[in-house]
């Protein structure tokens, strides 16, 4: 079920009503399962059992933890654990990657071999909520949080809707104690969820869906196209990814909200760093904490050797681009990011950058502009290969680029949508110490004025939408 259809609009008010009307806890924590599983078995209901079997693993190796000392039989059970949910994440998503790569091999070797790949669909946010199953038996096996002994909260902790299907992947030291505390509605809380989730859907109806009309073109026609359209495509991909995902995350985040709960920024502005450092603290927050706390400390994080914080650096960008998909673009992807960042490190310039852009400030600095400017358009530059269908298309796509024809004049029309993008960094700049852009927006207005601003936000989404119902891009993830 999309966020951005018809069909979500009815389920929600719907859940809502039937969850506010219901006192006791437990109650509504199961109503939260109930509607869960409703809402995540609309796309298939078969892959239901995948989500089952991760809540049902994981809440048994938690009960199981609790109930031993001995250090050899703790390290099986979360062994277990990860065997389980890593094992279930690699056959449906990595599989076919793999067998592929294995006949590749042999074949440049002169080895021909005869097998052929499985049809596997890739159930929808499988990455999301196996790693926020595995942030609570690594948290109860590091002793940082009690295991759960009720199933009803951990099963609406493990599916909790607004957020199962692209995050943010919530740790349970965060979300799951939310289960045990009695929510009462308040008005405030829900009419800031409502704001949020308005900001959500304006980034991803209007700004990315219209920017997919023409990455759409531009990518899969590239070659026709000159240097200067490409670099068109590759600038709208740009505010297309970052206005479907994080805007996905504000309605999710928006949502939770209006059941009383409270979930993590996965997204602070990312686009106004000063550096690739800063990039990664503001870009997908709740997936790079979970590789910083769960990978890199682990391996040794900025300590040690410089050729051991090199390799750890590696580690943990491949592995995020791996995370994203089974496919050499995101391996790429995630080592331009390494390189990007490796020099930040051994400089000790990596936490350069850590308050907001001109703090204080209407305006940023030359230098805070060049600084950002040059980051945009190095992490622009990698965003070629997560959009590209292969490693070689996307060094074809960047060749072109670079060509006389750079200087000429786009082949397509970006029209309105200039407008629009423009409109949607004034909003973002202005809004950039907030959780979301429009949070503090008219909260002083008088009532008719700022309920014409939130009318008008409607009207665009409503009207100068891109096509309707786009899936989210994370939901390949």
């Amino acid at each position: 079920m999309l966020f951005n259809s018809i069909d979500f609009f009815i389920f929600l008010p719907v859940v809502f009503c039937l969850y506010w009307t219901l006192r006791n806890l437990r109650v509504q924590n199961l109503l939260i399962v109930v509607a869960s599983y409703f809402f995540y078995g609309w796309w298939d209901w078969r892959f239901l059992l995948l989500i089952l079997l991760s809540t049902l693993v994981d809440y048994s190796v938690g009960l199981g933890l609790s109930a031993t000392r001995n250090p050899s039989k703790r390290k099986c059970l979360l062994w277990l654990s990860i065997i389980v949910n890593l094992g279930v994440l690699g056959f449906f998503k990595y599989y076919n990657f793999f067998l592929e790569n294995f006949i590749s091999a042999f074949s440049f070797f002169g080895n021909e071999i005869s097998t052929s790949s499985l049809n596997i669909i890739l159930p929808v946010g499988i990455s999301f909520y196996t790693f926020q199953t595995l942030s609570y038996t690594i948290d109860v096996y590091r002793e940082k949080l009690a295991p759960t002994k009720d199933l009803v909260a951990f099963s609406a902790f493990v599916s909790f809707f607004p957020q199962l299907v692209a995050g943010p992947i919530e740790r349970a030291t965060h979300l799951l104690p939310q289960f045990y505390s009695k929510r009462t509605f308040d008005c405030a809380v829900a009419s800031d969820g409502m704001r949020q989730i308005l900001w959500g859907l304006f980034k991803k109806v209007v700004i990315a869906d219209n920017c997919a009309v023409i990455v759409n073109e531009v990518f899969s026609h590239s070659s026709e196209f000159s240097g200067s359209t490409l670099l068109l495509g590759v600038l709208c991909f740009s505010f297309q990814i970052y206005g479907d995902f994080s805007g996905y995350s504000d309605i999710a985040i928006g949502t939770s909200r209006l059941f009383g709960f409270d979930l993590m920024q996965n997204f602070a502005f990312p686009y106004f760093s000063r550096d690739i450092a800063e990039f990664w603290r503001r870009w997908h927050i709740s997936l790079s904490t979970w590789f910083r706390d769960y990978l890199y400390i682990p391996l040794g994080g900025s300590h040690g050797k410089p050729s051991a914080r090199i390799r750890n650096i590696f580690i943990i960008f491949v592995v995020s681009g791996f995370w994203h998909g089974a496919s050499w673009t995101f391996i790429v992807w995630g080592a331009m990011n390494a390189l990007y960042f490796i020099p930040l490190l051994l400089t000790k310039r990596n936490r350069s950058n850590i308050g907001t852009v001109a703090d204080g400030k209407k305006l940023p600095s030359f230098r805070d502009v060049g600084s950002i400017l040059a980051t945009f358009c190095l992490t622009s530059l990698t965003w070629v290969f997560f959009r590209a269908e292969s490693v070689g298309s996307a060094m074809r796509y960047i060749g072109g680029i670079f060509s006389p024809s750079l200087f000429s004049a786009p082949e397509v029309e970006i029209d309105k949508l200039g407008w629009y993008i423009l409109l949607f960094i004034i909003l973002e700049w202005s809004g950039r110490h907030q959780q979301y852009a429009i949070e503090n927006v008219g909260l002083s207005w008088s009532r008719p004025l700022r309920w014409t601003m939130y009318i008008g936000i409607l009207f665009f989404i409503v009207s100068w939408g891109g096509d309707g119902n786009q899936t989210f891009i994370y939901f390949q993830f």
